[in-house]
């Protein structure tokens, strides 16, 4: 009984887990208002300081045409990365401590239901 009880917990835990990594788009649109300065996403996004990020979430790091990335990107691009919501989650957290050397100045967004509302948003954005 007590296994049950601790699988039946761990499952209940895992689905409430997923439940929250899933991010609200609307909310993570007026996050993404912090990032608009450097970046852009849409139908007519352009590179600014940063890349846009239309479709960022299952492409290769620096594979945005005429976007000069970073040395310490392009050297995570030659070993095969690919942005998945796990990794962005990650680099969202504290750019420079995740990649040290990025081009990317902000500091990062403390909160995670901010982090998964951002990646809820960018996942319209194919």
């Amino acid at each position: 009984m007590k296994r049950f009880l601790m699988i039946a917990g761990a499952t209940l835990l895992a689905f409430s887990v997923q439940a929250n990594a899933e991010g609200d788009a609307a909310k993570g649109e007026k996050v993404f208002k912090k990032c608009k300065a450097c970046h852009a996403v849409g139908a007519d996004a352009k590179n600014k300081v940063g890349p846009e990020l239309n479709g960022i979430i299952g492409r290769p790091a620096g594979s945005v045409e005429g976007f000069k990335y970073s040395k310490a990107l392009m050297e995570k691009a030659a070993e095969g990365f690919v942005w998945d919501e796990a990794e962005l989650m990650a680099f969202l957290t504290k750019p420079k401590k995740y990649l040290p050397k990025t081009k990317m100045a902000f500091a990062g967004l403390r909160k995670e239901a901010d982090r998964e509302n951002i990646v809820a948003y960018l996942k319209q954005n194919p």
